[in-house]
């Protein structure tokens, strides 16, 4: 029989079975280390110097005293803290102890501090990164030096250590080697330490990297040709909109200012998704990013569904996710077009105010193009839920609303070039195709103003590009 304890000077209930380590030590082979004094405990002529905590972390120590039990180098048992009769239990010595207090819980070890766990794994060789690391001279900015090789949209970027690296992984269970899949558009393989190294770079905390895989996950979805809405003319970028119980346990902001600035978990989870597309996968403005224009949401453009009322279906679940489930929704979406409508007052009204501004998104002569998300107010809200509507009323709503004559839309008349074919001037049309409206609660009171976020045209091609979700999981 060998026993290892592990014990650490600043600890009551390392000093309290000090005097059975030395009864130990004198009954079988023992070895004692200590995590922060080799002097103590002085009832054994000290310890074996574990300063440096690799035993401790070797041997998965959490919390000291530990007493570990080894038979032909094969651990056997252990057991942490003080209590007599484990102690007893692991050495076979039923008189060890007798004299000292039957139980006092032990301190958590040393390996355990904020941000150890990472910084053993990284010392001591468990973690290793296949990424190419680049070594910074003493004097230079690290903030310049992230610049100065591209990887910054613009704004400020988190330098991305090893250790925050590894402490972002710690967000997930998945191996830092497992592919995600090719980003687009150079379709370069890209794994989860990749992803992580993107999402420390936007600021993201370790909580936050399930919702960032599943972003990624998405935009990789043929059908949602992540690769044709980087290099096009349009204004668009991917909008995420999460739902369920994971956004409300990373504190995300679906209420006022939702679509705006303040919230850490909504800028930089759309933040790191943008990122990843530009250093992994090539799509740097001017290059291969071709827009016109862009629209601000480039940056990031990340929100969370107000799902505080029971009655309301939420995006996911009408999508069909499963009750209770974490998703992230992906659209192609453009920038934000603000819809005043203070004065309706019954639900007819308001559908009609505002399928006035719908009609506005690509081209008002447009139809059947680009979709929209219309984020619903909490004041509009509230005259559909008075007025007992749930979210298929609404939508079918909206629809009513959103047809016209087509003879209204037609190409030449009233001096604009744009509009539909005159062979369509007999059909009653939609201005969006089923699926591609997606009405999401959110914002703050105070005024009668939704939004309108407003689509990519090439969704007009709806059976190649298509809005897509998918489940968040391994949420910690």
């Amino acid at each position: 029989m060998q026993l290892i304890a592990v014990v650490k000077r600043d600890c009551e209930t390392c000093a309290l079975v000090a005097p059975v380590l030395a009864a130990l030590s004198q009954l079988s082979t023992l070895t004692v280390y200590s995590q922060d004094d080799p002097t103590f405990p002085e009832e054994t002529g000290g310890a074996a110097d574990d300063t440096n905590l690799e035993h401790s972390y070797r041997l998965g120590v959490t919390t000291v005293p530990t007493l570990i039990r080894y038979e032909n180098n094969q651990e056997i048992s252990r057991t942490d803290g003080w209590d007599r009769t484990e102690w007893q239990r692991v050495t076979d010595i039923d008189f060890l102890g007798n004299d000292l207090v039957a139980f006092r819980p032990g301190c958590g070890s040393l390996t355990q501090y904020p941000g150890m766990p990472e910084k053993l794994a990284l010392r001591f060789g468990d973690i290793t990164f296949k990424s190419r690391a680049i070594e910074l001279a003493p004097d230079d900015d690290p903030i310049e030096a992230t610049y100065d090789r591209g990887w910054s949209d613009g704004l400020p970027v988190v330098p991305p250590t090893d250790l925050r690296i590894a402490r972002m992984l710690t967000g997930t269970s998945r191996k830092a080697t497992d592919i995600v899949g090719l980003i687009p558009p150079n379709l370069i393989e890209c794994s989860v330490e990749k992803v992580a190294i993107n999402a420390v770079l936007a600021g993201c905390r370790p909580e936050y990297f399930p919702v960032v895989l599943a972003a990624v996950e998405a935009a990789l979805k043929p059908e949602f040709s992540m690769h044709g809405l980087v290099a096009t003319l349009w204004f668009s970028g991917p909008v995420v909109i999460v739902n369920g119980p994971a956004a409300k346990r990373l504190g995300m902001n679906s209420g006022g200012n939702a679509l705006g600035q303040g919230n850490r978990a909504n800028a930089t989870i759309g933040r790191a998704l943008q990122l990843l597309i530009r250093n992994v996968g090539g799509g740097l403005p001017g290059e291969i990013d071709r827009s016109v224009l862009g629209n601000p949401g480039k940056y990031t453009f990340c929100f969370a569904e107000d799902e505080s009322d029971p009655n309301w279906m939420p995006l996911n679940i009408a999508r069909g996710a499963a009750a209770g489930s974490s998703t992230v929704t992906l659209f192609h979406g453009d920038g934000v077009q603000g819809v005043g409508a203070p004065k309706a007052r019954t639900p007819q009204e308001l559908c009609n105010a505002l399928a006035a501004s719908l009609w506005a998104v690509g081209h008002p002569r447009d139809a059947g193009r680009a979709g929209a998300i219309l984020v619903l107010c909490p004041d509009h809200y509230d005259i559909f839920a008075n007025a007992g509507w749930r979210r298929a009323d609404v939508e079918a709503g909206l629809k009513t609303s959103l047809k016209r004559p087509a003879r209204e839309l037609i190409e030449g008349t009233d001096g604009i070039a744009e509009g539909l074919p005159a062979d369509r001037a007999d059909e009653i049309v939609d201005k969006f195709n089923d699926g591609f409206l997606l009405v999401v609660r959110a914002g703050g009171r105070g005024g009668g103003f939704s939004a309108i976020i407003g689509g990519w045209i090439a969704q007009r091609r709806h059976k190649e590009v298509q809005v897509v979700s998918q489940n968040i999981t391994d949420i910690r």
